[in-house]
């Protein structure tokens, strides 16, 4: 996924020479808190928040040059970066909100912590047991019942239950993606715990083929 798949392209935009005025007028009206600010080309030359222009009024400035971050302070992506390094900067620099330009400097759009939430939230959703199809596919010859009697081993191994290949089936049919790494403790142990899979399924498979 790229960052031109995630953004908001439902922005505004403003000039360096609007009146603060204006802008909390038109950042109310939108319920846009955050604003890259442009040139007559629409390129990238800073960003303004409503803080920004909050303290603009009480210190008695006019215009958003006046209070607005200048493009060398702030951060910002290409459309064609992958979205995960959109993620990544917003957690790196704390920031809510992060301009979005092409590759003439041109604001294209705007990545919104909300989109981050929503893009995540959707692959939290993707069911578990897609993931094990994936892996039926790509371990050559291993049978969707030898991948689900490993599961049942690694988990009886890991949790001291005992779980059998029915079991287990049922729950990961249940499961999503988020539920299945909440249960692991995180995303590596999910993980982690895939590839003790796929080794086993392996391992077993190397073991009946010299008897």
């Amino acid at each position: 996924m790229k960052v031109n798949e995630m953004m908001d392209k439902d922005f505004i935009v403003v000039s360096p020479d609007d009146d603060l005025v204006e802008v909390s007028i038109l950042m109310e009206k939108k319920l846009r808190f955050t604003t890259p600010v442009v040139d007559d080309q629409k390129r990238l030359v800073g960003w303004i928040t409503s803080l920004d222009v909050t303290r603009g009024f009480r210190e008695g400035m006019k215009n958003v040059k006046e209070v607005m971050y200048a493009k060398e302070d702030i951060v910002a992506v290409n459309e064609d970066d992958p979205a995960r390094l959109a993620v990544l900067e917003a957690s790196e620099y704390k920031v809510f909100n992060i301009p979005v330009i092409n590759d003439d400097d041109v604001v294209v759009g705007v990545v919104r912590t909300f989109d981050i939430v929503k893009t995540l939230s959707s692959l939290y959703e993707i069911k578990v047991n897609k993931i094990f199809e994936a892996m039926e596919e790509e371990l050559k010859g291993v049978t969707w019942e030898e991948l689900m009697e490993a599961s049942a081993i690694v988990t009886r191994r890991r949790t001291g239950k005992r779980v059998t290949a029915q079991d287990y089936e049922k729950r990961i049919r249940e499961s999503t993606f988020g539920e299945a790494i909440w249960a692991t403790g995180g995303l590596e142990k999910f993980f982690v715990g895939l590839i003790a899979i796929g080794e086993l399924v392996i391992a077993r498979k190397v073991a009946q083929a010299r008897k």
